[in-house]
C-alpha cells in the first residue's frame, strides 16, 4: 500500500470509528445546541447595548456563536481529540508498538485526527449550525465562493489544532501523565480561540496579542472569512505559517522523544 493510501485509510478509519458512537453524537448535538442558545441570548443582550461591537452586527454575532458550537468538537478546542489516546499509549508503553509500524508517527495520528474532525464537523457541527440559522436572524453569505474560501480555512484550522494538541501529547514522554498540561492548554485555547467572545472585541494590546497566537486560527480566522471581515489569502498565509511552525516543532520534539523512549516498566 502506498503512503497516501495508507494515511487515507487511517483517516477513513478515524471517521468510521467516531461514527459508531451514535448516542454520544446525538448527546453532543443536543449539548452544543443548548449552549448555543445560552450564548445567543447573551450575545443578543450584549449587542443590543453595543451595536456593531467588534465590527459585527447582531446577525453576524449570532452566526459566530453557531460557528463556535460547530467547531468546538471538530477542532477539539476543549479536548476530545486523538491526543488523549496518544498520551495514554505513551503512559502505558503501547506507543512502542506504534513506533514499529512502517508509518510516520506524526502523520499517522494526523490522519486519524482529520478523520475524527471531519466526522465531528458533519455529525455534530452541522445540525446546531443549521438550527441556529433557521431559528435566529443569522448572517449567511449568498456567494458560494465565500463558502468555499471558508471551508479551506476550516481545513487549515484542523491542521493548526492538531499541531497544538500533538505537542501537548508528546509532553507525556517526559511527564508520563500529561493531564495537567492538557487542561491548561484547553483553558488557554478556549479563551484565545474566541470561543467566549470574538477576538475582535478584545481591546488594545490584548486584542493584538491574542489575534497573533495560533489559537486564533481555529475559530476567529474561518469566521472572519465567512462574515466578510478577513482576506482569504492573508488568512491562509497566517494559518499555514502556524501549521508549518507547529507541525515542524512536533517533528523535532518527536525526534527528541523517540531517541530516548521511556515507557512504564523500563
Amino acid at each position: 500500500m502506498s503512503a497516501g493510501r495508507l494515511y487515507a485509510a487511517v483517516a477513513l478509519g478515524g471517521f468510521r470509528r467516531y461514527a459508531t458512537y451514535r448516542a454520544a453524537t446525538a448527546a453532543g448535538v443536543f449539548t452544543n445546541t443548548v449552549f448555543g442558545l445560552i450564548l445567543v441570548y447573551t450575545y443578543r443582550a450584549l449587542w443590543d447595548l453595543k451595536p456593531h461591537l467588534g465590527g459585527y452586527d447582531q446577525a453576524q454575532a449570532i452566526t459566530y456563536v453557531w460557528l463556535g458550537q460547530a467547531f468546538l468538537s471538530t477542532l477539539a478546542i476543549s479536548g476530545g481529540g486523538v491526543e488523549d489516546e496518544l498520551m495514554e499509549r505513551i503512559r502505558t508503553g503501547d506507543v512502542a508498538i506504534d513506533l514499529y509500524r512502517p508509518a510516520d508517527l506524526q502523520l499517522w495520528w494526523l490522519a486519524a485526527d482529520l478523520g475524527r474532525a471531519f466526522f465531528q464537523l458533519l455529525g455534530r457541527g452541522v445540525v446546531p449550525f443549521v438550527f441556529g440559522a433557521l431559528v435566529f436572524p443569522a448572517y449567511l453569505p449568498a456567494d458560494p465562493g465565500r463558502w468555499a474560501a471558508f471551508l479551506v480555512a476550516v481545513v487549515l484550522a484542523m491542521l493548526v489544532g492538531f499541531g497544538l494538541r500533538y505537542l501537548v501529547a508528546l509532553s507525556a514522554f517526559w511527564l508520563l501523565d500529561g493531564t495537567g498540561v492538557s487542561q491548561m492548554t484547553w483553558l488557554l485555547g478556549y479563551f484565545c480561540s474566541g470561543m467566549l467572545l470574538p477576538l475582535n472585541v478584545f481591546p488594545g494590546a490584548l486584542g493584538t496579542v491574542v489575534r497573533a497566537l495560533p489559537w486564533s486560527s481555529l475559530l476567529q480566522a474561518p469566521a472572519d472569512i465567512l462574515l466578510g471581515h478577513g482576506d482569504p489569502l492573508r488568512t491562509y498565509l497566517f494559518q499555514g505559517a502556524w501549521a508549518v511552525v507547529l507541525l515542524g516543532a512536533g517533528r523535532l520534539l518527536q525526534s527528541a522523544a523517540t531517541r530516548r523512549v521511556v515507557v512504564q516498566g523500563g
